[in-house]
């Protein structure tokens, strides 16, 4: 069985691709969570966080507001612009379409390898 190549960068792009989308998600249903929340959902570090919303901003897809009900006037809400939820639509479709190809590969794998497995069982009877 050959490993099937994956381009670095292309897998650095889904990467990032994939926190963008999955942070975007995060923002849509929860826009008031604090960077904290957010890092500890996603499982990046508070740093990255900050940087991918900042990047998320500069594009305009993400808005970055004051939250006026909160006594902790430094606390933001992160609310999606509709440029954000077109593309955040974009990229759900991408990921979806790129994971189901996966979860194929991973099925046709097994398969594979279930059936390598059991003609070692045959041979050792």
């Amino acid at each position: 069985m050959e490993p099937i190549a994956h381009s670095p960068s292309k897998a650095r792009l889904s990467e990032r691709e994939s926190i963008d989308c999955e942070l975007m998600l995060l923002l849509e249903q929860r826009p008031d969570l604090s960077q904290r929340e957010l890092s500890r959902r996603l499982g990046i570090s508070l740093g990255r966080v900050n940087y991918c919303l900042q990047a998320l901003a500069q594009k305009g897809w993400v808005k970055l507001e004051n939250f006026r009900q909160s006594p902790h006037k430094q606390r933001y809400v992160y609310a999606l612009t509709p440029d954000g939820i077109a593309r955040k639509s974009a990229m759900t479709a991408r990921f979806l379409k790129r994971k189901l190809a996966e979860f194929e590969r991973l099925k046709a794998q097994i398969a594979l390898l279930e059936r390598e497995q059991g003609k070692q069982d045959e041979g050792a009877q």
